[in-house]
């Protein structure tokens, strides 16, 4: 690939995809926009360069959500639909792959510098189809609201990487003994010298179990620039906080990491829920970490209306962090009787699986309802789990079907 220079995308392009140029126009009178289903949920859609239209969230740093109905078109979310979120705003202006070099240093025998043709011709190459899933996925729907960025349920998606294992990389380095921590940081920084650099940690066992991955390809192509050319972190099953963009210093550490967005920042109650009851004090607090089990409807809109007569085909995803999806219930009454799906192709135990049901529904209102079973046993709540950060939504979903 060429060197990514985003100076070259000219500011009229960024500012056209941003929004900027939209900003003294009424939310409710912008020519391409969204209104996402919960209170002040009109959003904009723009085009940022590699991208096709998407939902705009923030435009510094980029927040780009992926339109739902891009989910009912293949179990692979393409790139130009992936969804986009940053922390930091600064991000590099150009990355140039001849003299881009991977560090890995800290608590290790040897200090590495690899290009990224070393990592490509000097290491054994692996793929994985996983999800990555923001953190705050579907926090819009929150109730009682809580702050951070109001997502709909387009904060995630399910790509094939291809790369290599990060175990490969801390085996080459060789990691010394009394390492506990490896720490992970990008080529994006903070605006502000306040403003502490993203970085995040994995324990070593975790970093070093042949699944976590450094990753220079999505989907059969580079990775897109907003998805973190050329290398980005890959935890399967976990949160994307942990899936570091523009990779390019590894560094094993002899302590407990304790930087902000660690110790402070993406902390959920460390509790069996990890839930609250709204008003309730949070106390003790642990790092998030493996996103829970999902399914979503992806074949009809809530609302949708279907013709009487003919059968109606439900359709959708689920997925969860780790174990294989075993079951799909799905329920046309509200809850009150329950079918199992069919579940489609098996791309691994951390990609989406596609569920099918066939249903005969009469004239009338119906509130469809889909709950998804892990093999090992972890089932959707029916009740919303809160927590004052808006982190791990995954309540039964429910929409309404319109038969006439």
């Amino acid at each position: 690939m060429n060197q990514v220079d985003v100076r070259n995308w000219g500011r009229r392009e960024f500012l056209t995809a941003s929004g900027l140029a939209l900003a003294s126009a009424p939310a409710v009178g912008l020519a391409k926009s969204v209104e996402m289903p919960f209170a002040n949920g009109v959003r904009p859609l723009v085009k940022f360069p590699q991208k096709r239209e998407m939902i705009l969230l923030t435009t510094r740093p980029p927040q780009l959500e992926t339109p739902f109905e891009v989910f009912n078109q293949g179990l692979i979310t393409p790139n130009d639909a992936f969804f986009v979120r940053y922390h930091l705003s600064g991000l590099p202006d150009a990355v140039d792959p001849a003299r881009f070099r991977l560090k890995i240093g800290g608590h290790v025998g040897k200090l590495l510098e690899l290009s990224l043709a070393s990592l490509k011709r000097d290491f054994a190459v692996q793929e994985i189809v996983a999800v990555n899933q923001c953190s705050g996925n579907s926090r819009g729907f929150v109730e009682p609201r809580v702050g951070g960025g109001q997502l709909g349920n387009g904060a995630m998606g399910n790509a094939r990487w291809r790369g290599v294992s990060l175990k490969a990389l801390l085996d080459r380095a060789g990691v010394r003994e009394g390492a506990r921590q490896v720490t992970f940081n990008g080529l994006d920084n903070p605006p502000l010298d306040v403003i502490p650099d993203f970085v995040k940690a994995l324990d070593l066992d975790h970093a070093r179990d042949g699944e976590v991955m450094v990753a220079f390809q999505m989907n059969g192509q580079d990775l897109p620039y907003l998805n973190g050319y050329p290398l980005r972190l890959i935890v399967p099953g976990h949160y994307g906080t942990y899936w570091v963009k523009h990779l390019n210093e590894i560094t094993v550490v002899d302590a407990q990491f304790d930087g902000y967005w660690m110790k402070t920042a993406y902390r959920i109650p460390d509790n069996d829920c990890n839930c609250l009851v709204p008003g309730q004090k949070l106390e003790k607090t642990r790092p998030i970490g493996r996103f829970n089990v999902r399914s979503f409807v992806t074949s009809h809109a809530d609302g949708a209306k279907v013709a009487a007569g003919r059968p109606v085909e439900l359709r959708g995803i689920a997925f969860a962090g780790g174990s294989n999806i075993a079951r799909v219930l799905v329920s046309a009454d509200g809850g009150q009787t329950w079918q199992e799906a069919r579940l489609g192709e098996d791309l691994g135990r951390y990609s989406f699986r596609e569920w099918r049901l066939g249903v005969d529904l009469q004239r009338g209102s119906h509130a469809i309802m889909v709950r998804a079973m892990t093999a090992d046993g972890e089932t959707q709540p029916l009740e919303q789990r809160w927590q004052p950060a808006g982190y791990m939504r995954n309540v039964v979903e429910k929409l309404k079907l319109e038969v006439a």
